[in-house]
């Protein structure tokens, strides 16, 4: 596997920023390699780019069985490129699996870092958790924290626990871990829990990822890509589909809806019309698309498209597509709905997990904050919100209910809600957007754009930043390193 170099953003007219000659602070990431194009290697990729004016990176990048194991890739000039900052500094230590304490021992030592931060499973690096104390006498330990859905997840909490501060990718996961960390902790009369948890949503590069003006349009390079995706044909309706092949994704459920709902229309208006899905055909840990399409959808347009795209790329598919679609039963986050509404093209979304804040959902015309989801929980259920006068969303999105909330688990997770919607539910939205003008779409894209720029959201690559820099910046104001062990003979 060849991990690509970080990629240019903006113009290749961007100034350098003169940064203070200063002592930055170091952190040491342990996540998925910035370079590769998973959902937490794409989020952790913004928050170094957007951060590196503050402090200084230090990387274990793993998740993969890496062609790198054993190297040290410095980064540094990638981002000096990208970002404009003259003293930007960022090194990746590649690692097959997920690290190991002795790396760990040694970077804190070798690297001089002020602080450790892990972001996506706690499972896939339980070694971390099992020396925090140790840890924890020299250096700080932030938690980027991803939990997808109810019931509250009590055996996370000694997880939680380890950590200085606690990061939530969405505003359901806020509730949740709050919850979780204050769990059979009462607090006393007068004070106020010492936990810092904060709401920092993924954020999205709106540089990178924005709508294309109709002379962006007219660019060789978009015609060519679009030509090659759409086979030269000129589509009414795009339906896009941005996510893995796998069962909680309820990616052949779409292709059932697909089905469902060009079964509604003329044979003139079904040719007209395609589902685009970005995603392999084939997973181990998902179905066979290419079968389940001959099957239960024979007569109507459904393409794959498998290779890597480039971050333009991705940009290009949004935009040539009318809606993106996202059901997934359980989600922590959902990058594509935002990478969408910021590339300003409307969105489908079950109302689970984290694709409840792509939604905008307002309480009296106030947006829910995330400290109010600590009494709401969510919003899965339509039979308590959907007809209340009070409960609104955008006009970018039409949320589709779940019809069924059942318990699924495993031995490392022991139970999660799954919320999954009817496939004709589905049908029925994607109906909705279809008779809507391009126009009428167009316009509620562009309000989702500006959803999603905007100070209320906190969805953009900026207000992530930032907010990573506040959380950051109060540990390191408010730290006091655990005090050691002391072994007594008896």
């Amino acid at each position: 596997m060849e991990l690509p170099r970080l990629q240019r953003v903006g113009s290749a007219k961007t100034i350098a920023k003169i940064t203070p000659t200063r002592k930055k602070k170091k952190i040491l990431l342990l996540s998925d390699d910035l370079r590769m194009h998973s959902g937490v290697g794409t989020v952790s990729r913004e928050f170094v780019r957007g951060t590196v004016d503050q402090y200084d990176w230090v990387q274990v990048g793993g998740a993969i069985k890496h062609p790198d194991n054993g190297k040290i890739i410095d980064i540094s000039q990638d981002l000096i490129n990208e970002t404009g900052v003259k003293d930007a500094s960022c090194k990746i230590y590649p690692v097959s699996g997920y690290g190991d304490p002795d790396l760990l021992r040694r970077l804190i030592v070798t690297e001089k870092v002020d602080a450790i931060m892990h972001f996506t499973d706690p499972r896939f690096w339980g070694w971390l958790y099992n020396i925090e104390h140790e840890i924890r006498q020299q250096v700080p330990i932030l938690y980027y924290t991803i939990w997808d859905d109810l019931p509250l997840p009590i055996w996370n909490q000694p997880f939680y626990e380890c950590c200085d501060w606690l990061g939530a990718i969405s505003k359901q996961t806020y509730g949740i871990v709050k919850n979780v960390r204050d769990y059979n902790r009462p607090v006393e009369e007068g004070k106020t829990q010492s936990w810092q948890v904060d709401y920092v949503p993924h954020g999205i590069n709106e540089k990178v990822f924005r709508p294309l003006t109709e002379a962006d349009k007219s660019w060789d390079m978009y015609t060519e890509f679009k030509h090659h995706m759409l086979d030269k044909k000129d589509y009414d309706f795009v339906l896009y589909y941005n996510n893995r092949n796998i069962r909680r994704k309820q990616t052949s459920d779409i292709i059932l809806a697909w089905n469902e709902f060009c079964e509604t229309l003329t044979k003139e208006q079904a040719d007209k019309c395609l589902l685009l899905m970005h995603t392999p055909a084939i997973d181990p840990n998902g179905t066979n698309l290419r079968a389940v399409k001959d099957m239960v959808c024979p007569n109507h347009n459904v393409k794959f498209s498998e290779k890597h795209l480039s971050e333009m790329q991705m940009m290009f598919m949004y935009n040539l597509s009318d809606v993106t679609i996202n059901i997934a039963s359980n989600e922590g986050f959902g990058l594509s709905g935002a990478e969408s509404l910021m590339c300003g093209t409307p969105i489908i979304n079950n109302v689970t997990g984290g694709l409840q804040d792509h939604c905008g959902f307002t309480l009296k015309g106030e947006h829910i904050t995330a400290e109010q989801y600590i009494e709401i929980g969510s919003l899965h259920d339509d039979t308590k919100w959907k007809a209340n006068n009070d409960i609104n969303w955008g006009d970018w999105v039409t949320p589709v209910w779940p019809s069924n909330r059942s318990i699924q688990g495993s031995p490392e997770t022991p139970f999660i809600f799954d919320d999954r919607v009817r496939y004709d539910d589905v049908a029925d939205v994607i109906a909705i957007w279809y008779n809507m003008t391009q126009e009428e779409r167009v316009k509620r894209g562009a309000l989702g754009r500006e959803f999603v720029t905007g100070d209320k959201s906190m969805l953009s690559a900026k207000q992530m930043s930032n907010n990573f820099i506040k959380g950051i910046e109060g540990v390191f104001q408010n730290w006091e390193k655990r005090k050691k062990y002391t072994l007594y003979k008896v």
